[in-house]
């Protein structure tokens, strides 16, 4: 149980499976402008591609370091559920360090990521595990490294392959792209006014898989010059389902910060 707690802060952010409608059905909807795609660069709506991939570029946050409360609320189809409050703190491609409280705002877990490692306190049990960023991977069998994870904190778009793109459409008030790469087709909405990314759903290439997973953002902020998302909801699921929602706070960029991890003596340590 303790074991499930300290790892699903990094779960929850990324992917899951599901058995849902193929993305193909997902855009069939009357629509003001539809355009499929084969290759972007060969048809005459490449001009709108590219100007849709200049803005999402243009909104992607930049930052040396990130820091932000965050309160989650996790629910699955085995009936599971857990309300805590994540305190996050990155150093841009160097280190992510994660701090869950329990109830009484008592700190239960704290973890250490960085390209290559991750370290789990678990101040419960008294002890401290070592594991590689596979690990990761082999929870949710999907390919994400650290950087796929920092961009997924921070709200930047992933598995987002600008020369493979399947459709272009536009509403009265939004764009969409359907895009794909070796591992997932994508469906991302953007709100058209600035770009901001409302929704994206990943379906995996692998038909056997099934995986799917649905991301909303809103209430969008700027900060620094940044558009950030501080409420999203994602939908993960595979034979089971898991949602989750989460409401950053207290959201800082750029400022110093410290990444403590000290381990006490008498703690057990644990390597795999």
């Amino acid at each position: 149980m303790r074991l499930f707690i300290s790892t699903t802060f990094i779960i929850f952010i990324l992917f899951g499976c599901r058995s849902s409608k193929k993305l193909q059905t997902a855009i069939t909807k009357k629509d003001t402008v539809v355009t499929l795609l084969i290759n972007p660069s060969e048809t005459d709506s490449a001009r709108l591609v590219h100007e849709t991939f200049d803005r999402i570029n243009d909104n992607l946050i930049d930052f040396r370091t990130f820091s932000s409360k965050i309160k989650v609320q996790y629910r699955d189809s085995r009936q599971r559920n857990y309300d805590f409050n994540a305190f996050v703190r990155i150093q841009k491609d160097s280190v992510i360090w994660i701090s869950i409280n329990a109830a009484f705002g008592i700190e239960a877990f704290r973890v250490l990521i960085t390209p290559d490692s991750v370290k789990i306190l678990d101040k419960l049990d008294k002890s401290v595990q070592y594991r590689s960023v596979e690990y990761i991977r082999n929870i949710i069998q999907l390919p994400v490294d650290f950087y796929t994870l920092q961009s997924l904190i921070v709200g930047n778009p992933v598995y987002l392959d600008s020369t493979r793109v399947l459709l272009y459409k536009e509403k009265e008030q939004t764009v969409s792209l359907s895009t794909m790469d070796d591992f997932f087709k994508q469906l991302l909405s953007l709100r058209k006014e600035d770009f901001a990314i409302l929704h994206s759903k990943l379906d995996d290439v692998d038909p056997i898989r099934n995986r799917t997973a649905d991301f909303t953002y809103n209430d969008f902020v700027s900060i620094g010059g940044r558009l950030f998302s501080t409420s999203r909801k994602i939908t993960v699921a595979e034979k089971a389902s898991l949602d989750i929602s989460l409401d950053y706070k207290q959201i800082e960029f750029d400022i110093p910060l410290s990444f403590p991890f000290n381990i006490p003596r008498n703690y057990r340590g644990k390597e795999f």
